[in-house]
Formats: C-alpha cells, structure tokens, sequence
C-alpha cells in the first residue's frame, strides 16, 4: 500500500530506490578475508570455535585454526568479487560465488550424526584433492 509520502513523489516524478543490502548503511561494506585464509566456512549457524568435528576436517586438510575464516550465508554477498578461496558449505546448497573448490554438506548438528554425510565429505575432498593439497600427495598419503 502506498504511503501520501510515495504518491506525492511519484506526483514530482522522482524514483525510489530500495537498498538490496542495507547493512551497508551500518558500516558493513565489505568481508576482507585475512591473508593466511585457505578454508572458507559458511553456515547460517556458524560452528563454535574449537567445535571437534571442525577440527578434524581442519586437520584432515593440513590446515591449521588461524587458516580458516567462517562467515554466515548473508555474509557471502559482502565479500569482494574476485574473491579465490576453497569453501565447505555447511548446510547450504546452493553454490557460492566464490571461485575455488567447494565443499558441501548436511548443516553440522546433522554431519556429526551422520557417518554417510561424513563419508560424502571425505570423498569431496579426495576429489578435490588438487586445491586442497597441492604440494602433497593428498590426504591418502598422511593415513
């Protein structure tokens, strides 16, 4: 329904945006990744700091804490464009984005349940063994 405020703009001919993003106007312009990042998390829950089954998949890529950077689904949008970085969406379906490889599986309260959807992940990995290992013989080579 259209306020008396929209109709007498319409009246002067003006034209009314609406902000697709208006967490811009709150300081939030952009994600900047820190420069060590080489895993991306995204969730709409973000998995606590210290979370073990994170660590595990951390540790299984040979990364350490500091090179993991998570950021919520909304988040995603606020990041540069040509922003190159592996990924492993938590819960979120839809492709990101981001160029890189990219992980998916069940949101985390559902993986650490679920030794399918862990198995699913083990094999994305090993699949995209290249970007996640590439100076190792990949991730067989370390069991």
């Amino acid at each position: 329904m259209a306020t008396r405020r929209d109709w007498l703009l319409q009246q002067l001919g003006i034209t009314q945006w609406t902000l697709r993003r208006p967490t811009v106007l709150l300081g939030e312009v952009a994600v900047r990744l820190p420069e060590q990042t080489r895993l991306l998390i995204v969730a709409d829950v973000l998995p606590l700091e210290g979370d073990l089954l994170v660590n595990d998949v951390v540790s299984s890529l040979n990364l350490s804490p500091s090179q993991v950077y998570s950021l919520q689904t909304a988040q995603v949008a606020m990041l540069p464009e040509d922003t190159h970085c592996n990924t492993w969406r938590l819960g979120i379906s839809e492709p990101l984005p981001v160029a890189g490889a990219q992980l998916f599986s069940p949101a985390l309260a559902e993986l650490s349940q679920d030794a399918g959807a862990k198995r699913a992940l083990w094999q994305q990995i090993c699949e995209n063994e290249q970007h996640f290992y590439p100076d190792s013989g990949g991730p067989e080579s370390r069991l």
